[in-house]
């Protein structure tokens, strides 16, 4: 009796007989817990996936493993524990139909039990203390949005935190997620429970409680407003977006609504330098959601600080996406360690959050000294000072670097991606931008726009056209600070630093802006020009939170508010431009290296990579026999580029390895060979020509014409071409889309196959096919 057959006779029997799925509130479900780490190509590493999961009064209680009849019950305790513990839940089962052994991950007791615990029993083996505001919020559903979108596992565990410390009175709480894993769509979820519980303040359940959803930033707030609206689950009334001009209109603050959305800069506006904020009562707010807490608002100096103390009854929720660091220790001081925090290292090896690769580069012109043969054309220069890259666009300018640095990565991005290019300042984003659409192959005048704060309500535009993947143009954004955060583009593949980044908070905002999931998008790049990658070598990247440093308190300002005036502004020393002399500008020059997110969540460098590799491969194959063997049949060369994959050698990573070892034009065999077996590189083209030699005689005139087709198509894009999934399209490309003529000419559909199969051994034949040129014509 296999497992399936098990699950249907003995432990579905089982759990009906414990009445799950007959009493009211209980459910079992097939849960897909991750779809897996994206490799590439459309494929994804081993889901995720609980035989059973227990659900009551909308609560995830305990995870079953099943096993086939005839094998241990408690073959699956590792992974029943392993999934207990990524869901959170206390309980968990496995069985083979015949025994079951229980886990109690809260106490460690576990041993044989006789029968599964009703849903009542197992409600109360979980939650041993009554609380009345815990079984309000678990009376009510988590909110679907509709188009197959389903809340993840860590949203729900990150909302049932939160609820469980408003269930216990607690008033100042903090969430750390990773950029791009749905914070505002968390924080919908906590609002409407507490909305539809009737819980306030006073706990009394009179009303629906009132909340303020924070930002430091319109788009920021205008995005969660939107998203907010998206569930379709408020009536329109009740959700308000708060802005000065509604204000001004209307005379006063809106009070009439259930869940309110602005910015603190609005908050703390006012006439009389009365800010707004002022003329709500203290205890008007039930609770106050902060977006990005992280940015100055908890320090005793910060701009929220006189909001947040004002509404100070309120509960207060911090959302971040920024782990304990010495920059943000006062945001962990006000609300506390984290109820639950989610990593960007996480979300990748989940399949949440795309992967991806960092191409860093070196110039000749990174830094500069003045020489005479330079021209000052405007602004002074210091004598004998060397400029370095922090000097750049602010006390000196240089168009022909800033011109070199966009032809490097305009020559290297596909130009119908989307990209984000952060610049040093708001007129060396202008500057970059003009660049780009001069180099542009695009034909449209808004290929390349600014978004910054000078660019108002039409860059506002530009950057929700941008937003919708239903639009190309713009293609790509310029900006200096102003997009590092808030813009939730989930198609955004290059992501190019032309500026320092010298804040490990900001870097890791920066990041977020590509690690959406969208499909088709297998990775995103970041282009660094600025040397930020040493980010990834500090050991705060995406670690441990720890213990910080006191810091001095600092303010911080938004984009979308005006800019003050620096009372030094006249004192300081106007930009000086600098035109190089001509030989200058002709001898600039290069060199890039390329980094990966490695399969423990450390960038790898490309020798750290290889020598990772060269440890792995030993598993795969014994000797170059056995690759040879495994790589000329399309079958087994695709399970063992999914075994690699599975340990962090994705199909992408092995191809950037061909650069590596000067072998762009060679197979991806040669990067597993030359790494294993330090064997000679070979070009797919002398691979092609030996192996026409080689079969020859072997088909007939039109499966030979074919066989030549495909060895073209193969010496022009690669070993994948030579995939099985790939005959059909190569078939449709050699006549044309009339499979019938290709069956005519080549034989039936399994001859043809055996012809696409069989020619393929002679590309890796042993020894090396060195092909020698061939004769010349008599």
């Amino acid at each position: 009796m296999n497992e399936a057959e098990t699950r249907a006779e003995h432990i579905d029997p089982a759990l009906k007989a414990a009445n799950w799925g007959v009493v009211d509130g209980s459910r079992v479900r097939r849960e897909l817990i991750t779809p897996g780490r994206i490799w590439g190509q459309g494929k994804r590493g081993t889901a995720e996936i609980a035989d059973y999961v227990l659900i009551y009064r909308n609560t995830k209680l305990a995870v079953i493993e099943a096993k086939a009849w005839d094998r241990p019950y408690t073959e699956g305790l590792a992974q029943a524990k392993r999934y207990a513990t990524m869901l959170a839940v206390r309980h968990a089962y496995c069985t083979n139909g015949r025994a079951i052994y229980a886990v109690d991950l809260s106490t460690g007791r576990e041993g044989d039990v006789e029968r599964f615990p009703t849903p009542a029993e197992l409600w109360n083996l979980t939650f041993a203390e009554a609380n009345q505001w815990r079984d309000h919020f678990a009376a009510v559903p988590f909110v679907d949005k509709g188009d197959n979108w389903e809340i993840r596992y860590y949203q729900q565990i990150a909302a049932e935190r939160v609820l469980a410390r408003i269930a216990e009175n607690t008033d100042r709480i903090l969430l750390t997620l990773a950029t791009g894993t749905g914070k505002t769509s968390i924080a919908f979820q906590i609002v409407w429970k507490l909305f539809k519980a009737r819980w306030t303040l006073q706990r009394d359940g009179a009303r629906q409680p009132r909340i303020l959803f924070l930002a430091d930033r319109n788009n920021l707030a205008n995005q969660a407003f939107n998203d907010f609206n998206s569930f379709a689950a408020f009536e329109e009334r009740a959700l308000v977006r708060i802005d000065p001009a509604t204000v001004r209109a209307h005379g006063k603050v809106p009070r009439n609504g259930s869940v309110f959305f602005t910015i603190f800069q609005t908050f703390t506006s006012g006439p009389d330098e009365a800010p707004y904020f002022g003329d709500y009562p203290p205890d008007f707010f039930d609770l106050i959601v902060i977006d990005e807490c992280h940015r100055g608002g908890a320090n005793d100096e910060g701009q929220w600080r006189g909001i947040l103390e004002y509404f100070a009854p309120a509960v207060q929720l911090g959302l971040t996406a920024t782990p304990k660091r010495r920059a943000n220790a006062d945001t962990y001081a006000y609300f506390g360690e984290p109820v639950y925090s989610y990593s960007l290292k996480q979300g990748v090896s989940d399949g949440f959050l795309t992967p991806f690769k960092v191409r860093q580069f070196a110039t000749t012109l990174d830094d500069y000294t003045y020489t005479p043969d330079d021209a000052v054309v405007d602004g002074e220069l210091i004598p004998g000072k060397r400029y370095e890259e922090s000097d750049f666009n602010r006390l000196i300018i240089i168009p022909e670097r800033e011109a070199f640095r966009v032809r490097l990565f305009m020559d290297l991005i596909d130009q119908k991606e989307k990209t984000l290019v952060f610049c040093a300042t708001q007129a060396h984003a202008l500057m970059v931008r003009d660049l780009i659409n001069q180099m542009k192959r695009s034909t449209d005048p808004n290929y390349c726009v600014r978004v910054t704060a000078d660019d108002g309500k039409a860059g506002d535009q530009f950057l929700l056209d941008f937003r919708d993947n239903e639009k190309t143009i713009p293609t790509i954004l310029t900006s200096s600070q102003k997009l590092s955060t808030g813009v939730d583009a989930r198609n955004v593949r290059n992501i190019v630093l032309m500026r320092p980044v010298n804040s490990m908070i900001e870097f890791k905002q920066i990041v977020g802006r590509g690690t959406r999931l969208y499909d088709g998008k297998d990775y995103f790049t970041i282009y660094d020009f600025v040397r930020a990658h040493h980010h990834f070598g500090d050991r705060e990247w995406d670690g441990e939170p720890v213990d910080p440093e006191p810091i001095e308190p600092r303010k911080i300002r938004d984009e979308d508010s005006p800019k003050p005036k620096d009372r030094d502004e006249d004192q300081r020393p106007r930009t000086a431009t600098v035109k190089l002399a001509d030989g200058k500008a002709r001898r600039l020059n290069h060199i890039s290296t390329v980094t990966f997110l490695g399969p423990d969540g450390r960038m790898l460098s490309a020798v750290q990579f290889l020598e990772l590799l060269f440890g792995a491969l030993p598993e795969f194959f014994k000797d170059e026999d056995e690759l040879r063997r495994l790589w000329s049949d399309p079958a087994t060369r695709k399970r063992l580029l999914e075994g690699l994959a599975a340990k962090g050698f994705e199909r992408e990573k092995l191809a950037a390895m061909q650069t590596v070892i000067d072998a762009e034009a060679c197979d991806l065999f040669d990067v597993l060979a030359y790494v294993s077996f330090a064997s000679a590189t070979i070009t797919r083209e002398e691979r092609a020509t030996a192996a026409r030699a080689a079969t020859a005689d072997q088909f007939t005139d039109r499966q030979r014409a074919f066989v030549e087709f495909v060895l073209a198509q193969y010496v022009g894009q690669g070993v994948d071409e030579l995939d099985d999934s790939k005959l059909k399209d190569l078939l449709k490309l050699r006549y044309r889309n009339a499979l019938a003529d290709a069956f005519t000419d080549l034989g039936t559909p399994e001859q043809v196959r055996s012809v696409f199969i069989g020619f393929q051994p002679y590309l890796y034949a042993s020894p090396p096919p060195r092909a020698e040129a061939p004769p010349a014509a008599q």
